[in-house]
């Protein structure tokens, strides 16, 4: 890590990269890492084609008809707000589709007084919150901006395209995340922006090491562990937003590949008791 992320260090490209993850003799978590990063241009040139067909899935497509239904029927904000149609699509759409669960939580947050410090969603670790709350402004501007057609068609749009995201998954482990991260790298200026951000900090702690159980630690402690391995004003450098990605890519793959294992064995292990008991 410390050639890749170090101030003087020397950038490679992905040739580089993976003799460097796999050229020492060590056991490879993942057969053909390559892949990933194959799989994550052509994402990226089928992006287009990709969300169009997701679009068409009868899926989507009934979400989308009715979340517009229930805006469009809407009265009030706290209907809309209760109604499990509209909050799937919306919190989807606005990356919080992990928060649809949480119904009365999503509901307050979305109530929140943007301008409020003390306001739910201005406490909330996930600073998306605060972003979809001045965007819509449902306890200033109650249904005015979320029924306007154009912002239905956005959401609708967006939700289609986290959709395709999310379905890449399925293929290669975190490419979903690597694509919002080559898009959103450059904007990047400081390492509290990387913590407040769900997919900003999977992708820089999976690609740098570092544990999921750092959510539990002190905010200092968490800072220190991102900012004594990587120089944020890097991300400006496209080469190395893309050889950060691929770190990245090549991480997941290896946790994907560690966790298949554990849960084949964890399978292997219920059918030999199985056998025991009978």
């Amino acid at each position: 890590m410390s050639t890749l992320f170090s101030g003087g260090g020397d950038q490679s490209g992905a040739g580089g990269l993976l003799q460097t993850l796999y050229g020492g003799g060590g056991q490879q978590g993942v057969a053909d890492p390559s892949q990933s990063l194959q799989a994550l241009s052509q994402a990226e040139a089928n992006q287009t084609q990709g969300i169009q067909a997701t679009v068409q899935q009868p899926a989507v497509q009934r979400a989308i008809t009715q979340f517009t239904a229930a805006v469009k029927s809407a009265t009030s904000v706290q209907q809309l707000l209760s109604n499990p149609n509209f909050l799937q699509v919306f919190l989807t759409a606005n990356g919080l589709g992990d928060q649809t669960q949480y119904t009365a939580l999503s509901q307050k947050a979305l109530m929140s007084n943007p301008n409020d410090a003390n306001s739910l969603a201005n406490q909330l670790a996930n600073t998306s919150w605060q972003s979809v709350v001045k965007t819509y402004d449902f306890a200033d501007k109650g249904l005015s901006v979320i029924e306007q057609p154009q912002v239905i068609s956005t959401i609708a749009n967006a939700y289609a395209e986290v959709t395709w995201r999310q379905s890449l998954d399925a293929t290669t482990p975190g490419l979903s995340d690597a694509l919002t991260f080559r898009q959103n790298a450059s904007g990047i200026t400081s390492v509290d922006q990387i913590l407040g951000d769900p997919v900003l900090r999977t992708v820089v702690t999976t690609a740098l090491g570092i544990p999921e159980q750092i959510a539990f630690q002190p905010l200092e402690a968490q800072e220190k562990a991102i900012s004594s391995q990587l120089d944020i004003s890097k991300f400006k450098d496209p080469k190395f937003v893309e050889t950060f990605t691929q770190q990245y890519l090549i991480a997941a793959a290896q946790q994907a590949s560690t966790t298949s294992g554990s849960t084949q064995d964890l399978a292997s292990l219920a059918v030999q008791a199985q056998g025991l008991v009978v």
